[in-house]
């Protein structure tokens, strides 16, 4: 990517940013829209499925058809298959510094790149300071006795021992975070303010001790008064334990002077030195300056096609086979009976569900989930990177299913996890998307958006003849099942030795340092 100039950006228009802010609060609060009791945890408005529509990074709706091929093993391989090793990722090290005022969707949007980064096998971890600095007070109380105040004055520039000890918080973590790349790591996120040129300078010089070690820095700008009032609403309603005992009133108020004690010494990005990305109201505009290599770019381009618009993803495997009755894999067999009853029953179910909103629907080249899309009345798009796991030699054969295995002349379920990244960049610059696909197929794009590991990818129960609708969150993803009532064969095979597989959908924040919990 090209260097871009550093653009200064104005001051924000403090005062008449947080008189609108509070405008927009108080129009909610009438409304009955500021205090959420149903999905906690979730901000109201940004990212709630009835929420506002923020622009689209790109507002293109052309969808590129990816072709795959799969990785052939070595030559020397005998037998049917061979286990691959995870890819060496330990050159890669970054740091990548938030920055931003309070509500502006930092944590939102370091959350999203560890999922994604993680799902592609990298080591990341989040250093939030604010869990850090709620964990250590947690502590001190149950030690001494002695509760400290972070109200808003807590977070004043004129607070000089508050203001030493957030800085002492930020150090520290900045410190753990290069800790933990030492150890092999491979993307530290600092999540702080970082909102001063002091700040920033103090880190550049920080990580430009340590040999081998890159920084990028994050700043996440919005203007979006409606944007801020749900994040400011996400901050009362959700359990913050910075409120605890503080009636909503009370806390939004007190947020509302955090947010301006911050605001009053806040410096947006200018260095023309730094390595930064700049994204405005979390997508409608971006800024790039100064990113090279592989790694870094890969997180930029991810970045860049985030959006908050509602929306929900529908996952379906393809009716029943002839293949899945004979207990075949692979191959490119059309539906049995049953698959055809199944195609014949979707659209009512899809249509019921999604109403008039628009949808599109993605399919593999293969002929199952050709025919099952066949009578659905939406835009219809084929991917070549939504096709089976290619079994290789193994094609027709009996099943086996392992994360690490490759079949010889065929995939590993590593190799699909790659050849489905630009699914995911898509998916994630989409609306609402029904995808009728396959096994494992789905079951790596379910692992994704609910954060599950790798090692339990292929074990995830995905039955036939469901449709399974995800509804991504400020910190999570919802999920409902619908089943349509007609039998087929259960392709399912669950982990050996291991009892079954559990997926738990959460979609509330942590505010507290996980290894940290006292």
């Amino acid at each position: 990517m090209t260097d871009s100039a550093s653009q200064s950006i104005p001051s924000l228009q403090i005062s008449q940013d947080l008189t609108r802010v509070a405008g927009v609060l108080e129009d909610m609060q009438n409304h009955g829209e500021l205090y959420p009791t149903a999905s906690p945890g979730i901000p109201p408005v940004a990212f709630g499925a009835g929420g506002p529509m923020l622009k689209q990074f790109d507002q293109s709706t052309v969808t590129s058809r990816r072709g795959s091929r799969a990785p052939t093993p070595p030559l020397s391989v005998k037998g049917i298959g061979n286990k691959v090793a995870k890819p060496d990722y330990s050159e890669s090290k970054i740091v990548l510094a938030m920055v931003g005022l309070p509500a502006r969707g930092k944590s939102y949007l370091s959350n999203k790149l560890m999922i994604y980064l993680k799902w592609l096998e990298y080591d990341v971890k989040v250093f939030n300071v604010g869990q850090l600095r709620r964990t250590r007070a947690k502590q001190k109380a149950q030690q001494s006795g002695i509760k400290e105040d972070h109200t808003a004055s807590w977070f004043s520039h004129d607070n000089a021992q508050a203001n030493e000890s957030r800085e002492r918080l930020a150090q520290d973590s900045l410190e753990m975070l290069i800790q933990w790349l030492r150890e092999g790591g491979n993307v530290g996120i600092h999540d702080a303010t970082n909102s001063t040129r002091s700040r920033r300078a103090w880190i550049e010089q920080r990580v430009a001790k340590e040999k081998g070690i890159s920084l990028i820095f994050l700043e996440s700008i919005c203007d979006d008064p409606a944007v801020i009032a749900a994040n400011v609403a996400l901050k009362v309603s959700s359990g913050d334990p910075d409120y605890k005992d503080t009636s909503p009133e009370e806390a939004k108020r007190d947020f509302l002077r955090r947010i301006s004690e911050y605001e009053k010494v806040y410096e947006t990005i200018t260095e023309p030195d730094l390595s930064y990305l700049k994204i405005i109201n979390v997508g409608s505009r971006v800024t790039v300056s100064r990113i090279h290599g592989y790694l870094s770019s890969r997180i930029a381009f991810y970045l860049m096609n985030l959006h908050l618009k509602p929306r929900s993803i529908y996952l379906s495997r393809h009716g029943e086979s002839q293949f899945n009755v004979e207990g075949k894999i692979g191959g490119d067999s059309l539906l049995s009976r049953r698959g055809m009853q199944y195609a014949d029953a979707l659209p009512a179910l899809i249509t019921d569900n999604i109403g008039n909103a628009p949808l599109t629907v993605w399919t593999s080249t293969l002929r199952r989930t050709i025919q099952t899309a066949g009578q659905l009345p939406y835009p219809k798009l084929t991917w070549k990177s939504l096709d089976e796991l290619d079994a290789g030699v193994c094609d027709g054969m009996t099943y086996e299913d392992k994360f690490n295995y490759r079949y010889r002349g065929g995939e590993s379920y590593r190799d699909v996890v790659v050849r489905l990244e630009p699914v995911i960049m898509e998916l994630e610059r989409q609306e609402n998307i029904l995808i009728i696909g396959h096994q494992a197929i789905l079951r790596c794009l379910y692992a994704y958006f609910h954060h599950l590991p790798q090692a339990d990818l292929p074990y995830i129960k995905i039955p036939l003849h469901t449709v399974i609708k995800l509804t991504p969150k400020a910190y999570g993803c919802d999920e409902e099942r619908y089943a349509l009532p007609i039998s087929a064969v259960d392709t399912h095979r669950p982990k050996p030795k291991a009892p079954q597989l559990t997926v738990h959908a959460s979609t509330a924040r942590q505010y507290y340092t996980p290894e940290l919990k006292g």
